[in-house]
């Protein structure tokens, strides 16, 4: 006689079989991940770049269990990490209850279906956790549809379906071939849908365009809010006009644009502008899809680029800006650098970065800290920071906020 404890074992067997058949995703704040990346090397940028995945990862509302990160010469062409490594990944995955495997490379539709079948487990990249989190933020009709055609522009080459023999026809009798396989269909509607939504974003430009006309003939001066994702632009914003735009400690909290006006002792008005917040390689389908936006940028007569003087990447965030800006052609807008979080960091720093770029130290929370940046753009629309003087009509009539 064997003895065996069965009713351990029909536990044991009725929880396999139920984790085995569970559902592996209900809502994206269920979601828990493990994190994983390839560098030629191990050094500081390589983990900075780990903590901004970390960072996006979170803001998507992702639980993050782990990160891996393997010294590679180069990514694996089929699972970025190697077999061994990808098997050892998988055990820990399940040690832990993950259900999400984030890259911080760009996969190839290719790569991420290995993976996927590889693993059994969901498997995104930087792109779409970024996509992800635009959707998610996206309030605007002008967002949504900025988001939507991104997501569908990265969705297209991954279309897939099955073999042509097994695949669903719309054909039938009565039509002459076999007929568009789904995966025809799929992609063919995607085509038209993104077709629509460009015509949609170039109508949105037209009418940005008569909106700028219309600043212009009235002379108000527009001040553009720039900088890296999370510095607290949005912040800086409600502040000196006494804004409610949503705030929040994660990358793109806010994505849709927001103007306010602000009016100066002397009676000039402004007109200031936060806009969405850059990132490093940021995804292709993304720039052009918020090209609409970022047009905004061209009309601005003043850049704020607002700094996070607690960040421990800030020259290289800096550069990240630069390169952007290069990017738009806008490298030489007047700007005034605005190193943000002053209650950060020692007094010390942060008057050498200020001196360093002319620019100004100030916290976004603490409204008496701006007065310096105020009066610098004052007297930069009142032509004393510039060679040519400038001076600009105003709107007497206009209730505004003064600063």
């Amino acid at each position: 006689n064997v003895d065996i404890p069965f009713d351990r074992f029909i536990m044991e067997l009725e929880d396999s079989i139920y984790r085995s058949h569970a559902v592996k995703k209900v809502d994206i704040s269920e979601d828990r991940a493990i994190l994983i990346a390839t560098f030629p090397n191990i050094t500081d940028k390589s983990r900075i770049q780990m903590q901004e995945l970390e960072a996006l990862t979170l803001s998507a509302g992702i639980h993050v269990l782990d990160k891996v990160i393997q010294r590679r010469p180069k990514p694996d062409p089929r699972l970025i990490v190697g077999k061994g490594k990808l098997n050892e990944i998988v055990i820990n995955a399940l040690a832990m209850d993950a259900n999400l495997l984030v890259f911080n490379q760009e996969l190839s539709p290719s790569q991420s279906r290995a993976i996927s079948d590889f693993s059994d487990l969901r498997v995104i990249d930087r792109t779409q956790l970024i996509l992800d989190i635009f959707a998610k933020r996206a309030k605007t009709k002008e967002g949504k549809i900025q988001v939507e055609l991104a997501q569908l522009k990265y969705a297209m080459p991954r279309l897939v379906g099955a073999r042509p023999a097994l695949s669903r026809l719309a054909g039938g009798i009565g039509t002459r071939g076999p007929g568009e396989t789904k995966l025809e269909i799929d992609r063919r509607r995607a085509k038209e849908r993104i077709s629509r939504l460009e015509h949609e974003i170039k109508r949105i430009s037209k009418k940005r365009g008569v909106t700028r006309e219309k600043r212009s003939k009235n002379h108000v001066p527009v001040v553009s809010i720039i900088g890296y994702t999370n510095t607290g632009k949005s912040t800086l914003l409600n502040t000196l006009t006494r804004g409610k735009v949503f705030t929040a400690d994660m990358p793109f909290a806010t994505l849709d644009p927001s103007s306010k006006r602000l009016r100066f002792p002397s009676d000039l008005d402004v007109i200031i502008t936060d806009t969405v917040g850059f990132l490093r390689e940021l995804p292709e389908e993304l720039k052009k899809a918020f090209m609409a936006t970022l047009e905004e940028l061209n009309n601005a007569d003043l850049l704020l680029e607002v700094i996070d003087l607690s960040d421990p990447d800030i020259e290289g965030k800096m550069l990240a800006v630069d390169k952007i800006l290069e990017g738009l052609s806008l490298q030489s807008k007047p700007r005034i650098k605005v190193f943000n979080k002053s209650d950060k960091v020692d007094e010390e720093m942060a008057n050498a970065y200020a001196t360093r770029y002319n620019g100004c130290v100030i916290s976004a929370i603490n409204r008496p800290t701006l007065k310096p940046l105020v009066e610098r753009i004052h007297e930069f629309f009142l032509g004393t920071l510039t060679t040519s003087v400038t001076r600009y009509k105003t709107n007497a009539d206009s209730r505004q906020d003064r600063p």
